[in-house]
């Protein structure tokens, strides 16, 4: 028998599919919507969930112990996070580009998964939403033997999600990766939102001026703070996504073309949000000296760790907002 080496596929794209994974949990996967359930009212979930949901899928759930709201969606729960217009996608088995394909209907709600943002428009449509996913979630629960239990919702999910995964690339999961980031960066300000699209935050800070949280396409987000009618440019971040180590340094070059073009601009603060276990920092900071602070992708994306605390601390204090 020979003894020569095996070789094994690289773990790399593994690591970038559970760095999705960690951003998905807080925006399209069930710790996302349990934490959404915990701040709203369960008695207007109760009669939503009546008003929408037929009866006798009720039944088939309440005998297998899954909760109504965690297989259909109701008003409440997409207005107070939009973002979960994916949980109940996933659950239903459908990709992004299936769902939301023009002249599909469905095309308005896109933005919603996306950016966490839910607009005019698409908040006086929720209840034909609702009511068409309730149709379409309801024929599953019907069709499933044996019936649907707890650690089926979650399965099927992942069984589309990890679909999404395989056909991403490299240029996708840095998208990805940027779209969670900024929908972080909401949650820390959202106490302080005078006005929000799917790629611009305003608030209003401690002070009472205006400061703004922009996707750019160099850098990748902007801060800027108004003094006396002029928007003075604060902080530049630039988002690199991906695990792949032998990549790790030409991403931070790639964040180092961003930034020395953000402080042509007059930007005064740079960060770069990067992948950065198992990675040399200071060998970090060699490819991109323009780089005031770095802070780890995954941290940001699961918002735990070192890194989630100091980015969530640092951001309060550059727009003038109390710290959670």
């Amino acid at each position: 028998m020979s003894n020569d080496p095996i070789p094994a596929p690289d773990a790399s794209r593994q690591a970038a599919f559970h760095q999705l994974l960690v951003a998905a949990r807080k925006t399209w996967l069930l710790d996302a919507l349990g934490e959404t359930l915990s701040r709203i009212d369960p008695a207007v979930v109760k009669i939503q969930i009546t008003t929408y949901v037929p009866s006798d899928a009720q039944r088939i759930l309440a005998r297998s112990g899954v909760r109504d709201e965690h297989v259909f969606p109701v008003p409440v729960v997409l207005e107070a996070s939009p973002t979960l217009v994916g949980y109940y996608r996933l659950l239903l088995g459908v990709p992004q580009k299936t769902f939301y394909r023009s002249g599909g209907g469905m095309g308005m709600f896109n933005s919603m998964e996306m950016s966490g943002h839910i607009d005019k428009r698409q908040r006086e449509s929720l209840a034909a939403f609702c009511r068409s996913m309730a149709g379409a979630l309801a024929e599953l629960v019907r069709r499933l033997s044996p019936p649907m239990t707890p650690r089926d919702v979650s399965d099927l999910q992942l069984l589309t999600l990890g679909s999404f995964f395989q056909g991403a690339n490299n240029v996708l999961i840095g998208q990805q990766a940027t779209l969670a980031v900024f929908q972080a960066l909401a949650e820390i300000v959202e106490n302080h939102v005078v006005e929000r699209t799917a790629t611009r935050i305003t608030i209003a800070n401690a002070s009472m001026r205006t400061v703004v949280l922009a996707l750019s396409s160099d850098p990748d987000v902007c801060i800027e703070e108004e003094f006396s009618g002029t928007f003075r440019k604060k902080v530049a971040i630039e988002i690199k996504g991906g695990t792949d180590m032998s990549n790790a340094h030409n991403r931070a070059g790639e964040a180092e073309k961003s930034h020395q073009k953000a402080k042509q601009q007059g930007f005064r603060d740079f960060w770069t949000v990067i992948a950065k276990k198992r990675l040399d920092i200071d060998k970090l900071r060699s490819e991109s000296p323009t780089t005031t602070s770095w802070f780890d992708v995954a941290q940001i994306l699961g918002r735990n760790g070192e890194d989630w605390t100091e980015f969530r601390s640092r951001l309060a204090d550059v727009v003038g907002i109390p710290h959670k």
